[in-house]
């Protein structure tokens, strides 16, 4: 195996730590590294993991007799619901912050800021809001917050990564002080959908005011928001130590029912056995995720248990179709067609999950369960090197970040393409950094997840292959298809669902050519939880659900 690291200091001090947990941990299910596993993300990239920082076992001492303490492999990327598009970030957001809908556990979108709402025409939805709710400064929420809160992720000068969310919105109308008007640019039926994700989260309108004069002084777009994060949600911000926890408290003045505990701390344990070391003892309640390779220890183990939920997730390896030789179709097909996923989702997974087709998973509005993958084929994957110029093959790279399951995807890989005489380096990157790089276009090959959190083929497609949404919003493999970028808006502007899933069919099919990416599988998330926590619901979106979780002794 090849691993490179971004940092050598970095190598030593991962080396340092494991080799101090094998001494004070016992040893989850095997140690074969391909049969060890973690979260894939989404990155809302929907992508979810974190570098774990040199601090890690410094971590202060947090934990109250009502405070839940949630170990998580990955840190928040940013607290503003403009500022990024990650599956950690918005996990603490969803604490915070609310938005005008919510989906429930079917997916189903359910109000919450907003009462109810309907399309007056077929490009006009109005929302009627709530009254009486006031944000955690003590400002008032209404019809006037909404407008600014979504006109600020539309907002240029913002370049937010959940644009895409509402870029069809062309008008947003104060009626009143608690109705509201979106008129879009075409007829859109995810809208709803759309406002429940974390991207359509409300923020104060004095934080909003003063991020833009933060902005006018040359502060980056959302510095203010990020560091003083006022919602309306039922815990409120208390404090983030970077690289170490982020703590929330109760909001007594909730306009809801109240959360049960009194605190709740996102705390970064990037390392697997770490995560398990500390629900075995206690110190953590939830491991948040657990590996597939450490199920049977946590099972096994008095005092905690396993829980698990099917999931709207992809994990996926990207190709940068910008860079050579992945700029040929015939090469990302053989690469595509050389990739025994079984091997990866029963080797490293243990089986949680099932096989990907595409990017849909079987549960969102829009899978095509008639479309047929690129299969396992060894001997059609060499001749279609070699049609490509690439008879022997070539040398080249795939990125991945700590988690231990993408680590073991990138070994695999490695292995099963030496097969067609190709060399992969594997190289390990930070979380930020690899989210950073990978939007840049640094990369050859990568892996990621994504997650489809409204339950819509809009989401699940449009993000990661739209040719405007190269980068950060998801299209990190630079996917540039006219064909495609034209069903894609089509499947935007069309409002009847027999229709739209005859277009997402088509795209379907059409991105089976186009090979962008290697579907690897739509995961089975496991969260590792003490039994005195009580009343944990974790959403198919990977999202936990806190309000009615209590501690008991």
């Amino acid at each position: 195996m090849t691993v490179q690291k971004k940092s050598f200091l970095l190598f030593v001090l991962t080396l340092l730590l494991s080799i101090a947990l094998i001494a004070c941990a016992s040893e989850p299910g095997s140690d074969d590294g391909e049969d060890d596993a973690k979260e894939e993300e989404t990155d809302d990239d929907d992508a979810s993991e974190s570098e774990g920082d040199d601090d890690e076992e410094e971590s202060s001492e947090i934990s109250g007799d009502n405070e839940l303490v949630i170990a998580k492999s990955a840190e928040a990327v940013s607290l503003d619901p403009a500022g990024s598009n990650d599956v950690p970030s918005s996990d603490v957001q969803e604490n915070i912050y609310e938005s005008l809908t919510q989906l429930d556990e079917n997916l189903d979108v359910q109000p919450q800021l907003a009462e109810s709402w309907e399309a007056v025409e077929d490009d006009i939805w109005e929302f009627t809001l709530r009254e009486d709710i006031t944000f955690h400064d003590g400002s008032e929420f209404n019809a006037d917050v909404v407008k600014a809160n979504i006109e600020r992720v539309l907002d240029d000068d913002m370049a937010s990564p959940r644009k895409f969310l509402f870029e069809m919105v062309t008008d947003i109308e104060v009626v009143d002080d608690y109705t509201v008007r979106f008129t879009t640019e075409y007829p859109f039926a995810p809208l709803p959908a759309h406002l429940a994700h974390s991207g359509g989260a409300m923020v104060a309108l004095d934080i909003i005011e003063q991020d833009y004069e933060a902005m006018e002084d040359g502060e980056d777009p959302g510095s203010v928001v990020n560091e003083n994060p006022v919602g309306t949600g039922y815990f409120v911000f208390d404090e983030w130590k970077s690289g170490d926890s982020i703590r929330l408290v109760r909001n007594e003045d909730y306009w809801g029912d109240n959360a049960l505990l009194d605190s709740v701390v996102f705390k970064v344990v990037s390392e697997d056995l770490t995560r398990v070391a500390e629900l075995e003892t206690g110190e953590s309640h939830i491991a948040d995720p657990l590996s597939p390779s450490d199920y049977d220890q946590i099972e096994q183990t008095d005092g905690a248990g396993v829980q698990t939920q099917s999931s709207v997730s992809l994990s996926y390896i990207g190709f940068n179709m910008d860079k050579e030789p992945f700029d040929d179709v015939r090469v990302r097909q053989a690469i595509s067609m050389a990739i025994d996923k079984e091997e990866i989702i029963e080797g490293i997974y243990d089986g949680f999950g099932i096989p990907a087709i595409g990017p849909i998973p079987p549960d969102v509005f829009g899978f095509d369960d008639s479309v047929s993958g690129l299969d396992y084929d060894i001997e059609k994957a060499k001749e279609l090197l070699a049609d490509a110029g690439y008879p022997d093959g070539f040398e080249t790279t795939i990125w991945t970040n700590d988690s231990r399951e993408r680590i073991d995807t990138a070994v695999n890989l490695q292995s099963q393409l030496k097969e067609i005489g190709i060399e992969v380096k594997v190289e390990e990157i930070e979380w930020g950094a690899y989210l950073e790089e990978t939007a840049n276009g640094e990369h050859d090959m990568f892996i990621l997840g994504w997650s489809t959190p409204t339950g819509d083929a809009d989401y699940a497609m449009y993000a990661l292959f739209h040719s405007d949404n190269f980068g950060e919003p998801g299209n990190r493999t630079f996917t540039d298809d006219p064909e495609l970028d034209a069903l894609l808006e089509k499947g935007r502007k069309t409002p009847g669902d027999d229709e739209r899933l005859e277009i997402y069919g088509e795209a379907q099919e059409l991105l089976v050519e186009i090979a962008p990416m290697i579907y690897i599988h739509h995961q089975e998330y496991i969260l590792g939880v003490r039994d005195e926590v009580k009343g944990l619901t974790q959403l198919p979106t990977q999202i936990l659900q806190l309000q009615e979780v209590t501690l008991e002794e």
